[in-house]
C-alpha cells in the first residue's frame, strides 16, 4: 500500500500492470495527430538509415532523436490534457504550461532536423556527387 497526496492508502500496481499502463499510454497517443506526423516521418528516416547503411553511432543519434521526440510529444499531450481537465476557462497560467510544454517539443524538433541533415546530408551529397 502508498498512501497519495490526500492521505488515502492505494494499492501498489505491479511490475506487469505498470508496462500494461504504459503501453496503454503509447495507443492512446498513436491517436493524436502529431504523434503520427512524428511517427510516418520516424519510420522514414529509419528506412533511409538503412539505405543509406548509416555507422552505428548515427544510428544512436537517430534513434535517441526519434525516440526523445515521441516521449516528448508525449508528455506535452499529457500536459494539455491535464490542463484541459482542471480549467475549461481561458487562464494565463494555462495558456502559459501548454505553451512552454509545445515549446519544448519545437526545441528537440528542430534539434532532431538538425541530427537529421548532420547524418544523411553527406550521404546525399557522397550519392549524388
Amino acid at each position: 500500500m502508498v498512501t497519495d497526496l490526500n492521505g488515502n492508502k492505494r494499492k501498489k500496481h505491479s511490475l506487469a500492470s505498470s508496462f500494461k499502463f504504459g503501453f496503454q499510454g503509447i495507443a492512446a497517443a498513436l491517436n493524436e495527430r502529431n504523434v503520427q506526423i512524428h511517427s510516418v516521418i520516424s519510420i522514414a528516416v529509419i528506412f533511409f538509415g538503412f539505405v543509406f547503411s548509416i555507422s552505428k553511432f548515427e544510428w544512436f543519434a537517430v534513434l535517441l532523436a526519434i525516440g526523445g521526440m515521441v516521449a516528448l510529444e508525449m508528455l506535452n499531450t499529457a500536459i494539455e490534457r491535464t490542463v484541459d481537465m482542471y480549467t475549461v476557462d481561458f487562464h494565463p497560467l494555462a495558456k502559459q504550461a501548454k505553451d512552454i510544454a509545445a515549446g519544448a517539443v519545437l526545441i528537440f524538433a528542430i534539434i532532431s532536423v538538425i541530427i537529421g541533415m548532420m547524418v544523411f546530408i553527406p550521404k546525399i551529397i557522397a550519392v549524388l556527387g
